[in-house]
């Protein structure tokens, strides 16, 4: 958390994503390599309409060779339904024991719309929803919404320690404490409680890319970690206080939100060598988003400097070089940080909840006392 709401150690993520490198393996020794720096966690971008590794299927091989560090894969939520993708997520914070995450992709593509058989995307095409037509991008991200907070309702309906599991008495299932979930939205209902046990963190932490106006808005009322781009510590600060605003609108504290500066990097120009621009004049704009270029020295003066404002609570930095800059990242960047007493030398918890310092969430069920 930054200094503006209490001071403490800033939080730094980092992407495995690596075009056309299909190879789980090499995944796995970056995630190893980011564990070793300390970092909350790591993302692995996916798809429907792009080719390449299943995000989810490829973390779930990391995690049993990995053993602190945070795993957060790209999962959509706007065509698949909210009850299979919170059984996948709960399989990874499973295998993980609890350092699971997902990062909340709220796609509206016609090619996406296509492969899943949902329903159709483009703002385009004329023909009204009710006839088979388009569903506006503003509608998708509330249909995304929704199947965000749908998915958490199965995931309360088996409180923990449902699962008896005695053979000597034959008790398996503690019959008080599945709840049957009756929900219904626009896109998605709910009308039974959750096959599968209640995750170790109760919910796996959610990542949303807060980056137009209306996933800000799903990042505010859902979000644990919102991530935004910006290329000046002023514009992080608008985001940031934004966010935080429009959570508090939602009944929600500004502690329970994590908000974090995604940004590329380029570590190839030496220890120090910041290119006009970067550096100490901060990243540069580009189509992909803000990118910082110079050397891991600058770039933890960058990170210092900004959290010293308490404009973020911390960095996702996305490797242009993946292997070359993460290195960099975790050799130069992350060490002088740790030295700076800045950063985490070991990792104190062991869920990926701890290392953002977010509480586990309660049973809504157990609380309310069955449906809900």
């Amino acid at each position: 958390m930054s200094a503006r709401y209490g001071g403490g150690l800033l939080h730094l993520a980092a992407a495995l994503d690596q075009p056309g490198v299909p190879d789980a393996g090499s995944c796995l020794e970056l995630a190893r390599l980011a564990e070793r720096g300390g970092l909350d966690f790591v993302t692995l971008d996916d798809s429907f309409a792009r080719p390449g590794p299943d995000a989810l299927g490829v973390l779930c091989r990391v995690a049993p060779a990995t053993r602190r560090i945070g795993l957060v894969p790209t999962v959509a939520t706007s065509h698949p339904e909210p009850v299979q993708v919170r059984a996948a997520v709960a399989i990874l914070d499973r295998v993980s024991r609890g350092r699971a995450g997902w990062r909340i992709d709220m796609s509206a593509t016609e090619e996406e719309t296509r492969l899943s058989g949902r329903r159709h995307a483009c703002p385009e095409r004329s023909a009204p929803p009710e006839q088979g037509g388009p569903r506006p991008a503003g509608t998708l991200r509330q249909d995304a919404g929704e199947g965000t907070e749908v998915a958490g309702h199965p995931g309360d309906s088996r409180e923990s320690g449902a699962e008896i599991r005695d053979a000597a008495t034959g008790r398996f299932p503690d019959r008080d404490r599945p709840h049957r979930v009756d929900f219904t939205g626009s896109a998605f209902s709910v009308r039974a409680p959750s096959t599968v046990p209640r995750p170790p963190q109760g919910h796996p932490v959610r990542v949303v890319d807060a980056t137009d106006d209306h996933a800000r808005t799903v990042a505010a009322r859902y979000a644990d970690v919102a991530l935004v781009r910006a290329t000046t510590p002023a514009q992080a600060a608008g985001l940031r206080d934004r966010l935080l605003e429009q959570a508090g609108s939602f009944g929600r504290s500004p502690h329970s939100l994590r908000v974090l500066v995604s940004l590329l990097v380029d570590l190839g120009d030496g220890e120090r060598a910041a290119r006009p621009g970067h550096g100490g004049g901060g990243p540069r704009p580009t189509v992909r988003g803000p990118l910082y270029r110079g050397g891991p020295v600058d770039l933890a003066e960058l990170v210092a400097a900004w959290h010293a404002d308490g404009v973020a609570d911390g960095f996702h930095l996305i490797p242009v070089e993946p292997r070359r800059d993460l290195e960099r990242l975790v050799n130069g960047t992350v060490a002088l940080l740790q030295h700076r007493g800045l950063f985490r030398t070991f990792y104190p918890g062991s869920t990926l909840r701890e290392h953002l310092g977010l509480p586990r969430p309660v049973d809504r069920y157990a609380v309310s006392g069955g449906t809900a």
